[in-house]
């Protein structure tokens, strides 16, 4: 008996799909069937998916022209996952009005542009799976020097619900997932950065209940659920995937 491809014959639209979870998520959504439509702001980094059954397509996701134009193009998703994010490092006294500025542009307002420009077509097709990048870091909790990265994290978790309230009798679903620390190259970059390589990644894996950093992989396997008819009765939720940090 065949493996059962969990999202055969759907069409699905990946930010961020560059790298780390972006990149999982599409080589996944790949695996279970899906026809992947892959974006990055930077195209070159698309460049080990376009072998394997991906269209690319460079977008910059804070260029509402840009946005508007490829959603023109596309035409209606099955599945729209909002990957593109960025991690500030500071409190508020770090976050100046430029560092506020693009940390909601790009986290925030982004996906704001991606969902207005898309849930027309998908409202026409009578449905779909939208699926944004939150984090456990927001109003679910508070970490140290996250101030505006938690910030734009708690304003998706509420764009989630308001979209998921507003189009559930529509078939639209909306969900957000809500990562712990998660081993990207984002995070790689954030722990060079803190100068001692080693003692900054001691610290971030001392600070897991499970302790270890979860894998892009498995937030992936996550995003597949939330994408397919499994879910189907599934919309509004923030679904935690941590290692425990949340629960202890």
């Amino acid at each position: 008996m065949g493996v059962t491809m969990r999202l055969k014959g759907k069409v699905a639209i990946v930010t961020a799909a560059g790298a780390g979870i972006g990149q999982a998520t599409a080589r996944e959504f790949l695996a279970q069937g899906a026809q992947v439509i892959a974006t990055d702001i930077n195209l070159d980094a698309l460049s080990p998916l376009d072998t394997s059954g991906c269209k690319t397509y460079k977008l910059d996701v804070t260029d509402k022209d840009a946005v508007t134009a490829f959603a023109q193009d596309q035409g209606a998703p099955d599945i729209l996952f909002n990957c593109a994010g960025f991690v500030h490092h500071g409190t508020i006294l770090d976050c100046d009005d430029d560092a506020f500025g693009f940390s909601f542009d790009l986290n925030v307002r982004a996906m704001y542009r991606m969902m207005r420009a898309f849930l027309p077509a998908m409202l026409e097709a009578n449905g779909g799976s939208i699926i944004n990048m939150a984090s456990a870091v927001s109003s679910i909790l508070a970490a140290p020097n996250r101030f505006v990265y938690g910030a734009t994290k708690a304003a998706v978790i509420g764009m989630t619900k308001s979209v998921a309230a507003d189009y559930v009798t529509r078939g639209i679903r909306c969900n957000a997932i809500c990562p712990g620390t998660i081993d990207s190259p984002s995070l790689q970059d954030r722990m060079r950065a803190q100068g001692d390589y080693e003692t900054a990644r001691a610290a971030f894996i001392a600070r897991q209940p499970m302790g270890r950093i979860g894998t892009p992989e498995e937030i992936a396997k996550l995003a597949v659920y939330l994408a397919s008819d499994e879910t189907a009765f599934m919309t509004g939720q923030t679904i935690t995937i941590d290692g425990g940090w949340t629960n202890t």
